[in-house]
């Protein structure tokens, strides 16, 4: 079954509404993608309008950011030390916003959406 982005059937006082609308292919949703740690690989998806969506599967690589000199490198990720989206991700090495990493040059936490952006920003802590 396809999965959709549509308002409930309800009315927020427990009424249904009149007519549904059929299902359009501009709905449809698409399941999580979860990125761990390995050899990058992404998967490119059509968007609306003929855009593309670059879904990062997995990556071993971060744009570490510190903060008190304004300098970035690139540097290899380690594991996971925290993920406070999910408790148990922390142990499967799933990376989502928020997440902290252990990196060669020290722990730092991720800054954009990975899944969603096809590259990992991180800032030292």
């Amino acid at each position: 079954m396809v999965i959709t982005q549509t308002r409930s059937k309800r009315k927020p006082s427990g009424g249904r509404y009149k007519v549904m609308p059929t299902k359009r292919k501009a709905q449809k949703g698409g399941i999580p993608t979860h990125t761990t740690i390995g050899e990058k690989r992404v998967r490119v998806e059509r968007a609306i309008g003929g855009n593309k969506k670059i879904k990062l599967l997995h990556i071993n690589k971060v744009n570490v950011m510190n903060p008190k000199t304004k300098k970035s490198s690139v540097e290899s990720i380690k594991t996971i030390a925290e993920n406070p989206a999910n408790r148990h991700w922390i142990r499967r090495n799933i990376l989502s916003k928020g997440a902290v990493i252990e990196t060669s040059k020290g722990k730092a936490k991720v800054t954009n959406r990975p899944s969603q952006e096809g590259f990992v920003n991180a800032v030292l802590i």
